[in-house]
């Protein structure tokens, strides 16, 4: 019994490291090819009510990204993706730093020294609702850059884009796994 736990914990562990460095997503295109959709369904963390749809379209050499969140306060809210896609932790912790296989220091969206995974602020309106509709070119959705199997997050406070390692943004407020989309 307790092998059976091990080579359990061990299988898990694997799944784990190959989806952390990008496996997954390299293999994750449809049979028709490259992967030029992708989509991440954002829940609540604890004490939250923060929900959303994320879309990230592929165009040329860059992603679009477009989506609404809803439940958020007024004003910017750091948005970023973040290098696993675990999302099985109440806080979003589990989830880890924010993506970026370089080793950057964190920075703006526009800045050329920053995490693949920095994507600024999204800012809602008085009724608590984003709508999200930017251009990327620091992710991808194949190859090393790909942001495939990783975690979108919402963040309580505006990215200063600026601090380290991660702009101040605060706790972590709707999380979700990016995945393929049809």
């Amino acid at each position: 019994m307790r092998a059976h736990r091990v080579v359990s914990v061990m299988a898990a562990s694997a799944l784990l490291t190959a989806a952390a460095t990008g496996l997954f997503a390299q293999h994750a295109a449809p049979a028709g090819g490259e992967v030029t959709k992708a989509v991440a369904v954002l829940h609540p963390t604890k004490d939250s009510k923060v929900e959303g749809v994320v879309t990230f379209l592929k165009q040329g050499s860059a992603i679009r990204v477009e989506g609404r969140v809803t439940g958020l306060t007024p004003g910017k809210h750091g948005f970023h993706v973040h290098e696993f896609g675990d999302v099985s932790s109440e806080d979003g912790m589990a989830t880890g730093a924010h993506f970026d296989i370089a080793k950057h220091m964190h920075g703006g969206p526009d800045d050329k020294d920053r995490h693949s995974g920095d994507l600024g602020n999204i800012e809602a309106d008085a009724s608590g609702k984003a709508t999200i509709k930017m251009t990327d070119k620091g992710i991808a959705l194949h190859g090393a850059n790909s942001i495939l199997g990783r975690a979108l997050i919402v963040h309580a406070m505006p990215d200063d884009l600026k601090s380290q390692p991660s702009g101040n943004a605060g706790a972590r407020i709707a999380q979700g796994v990016v995945g393929v989309a049809k």
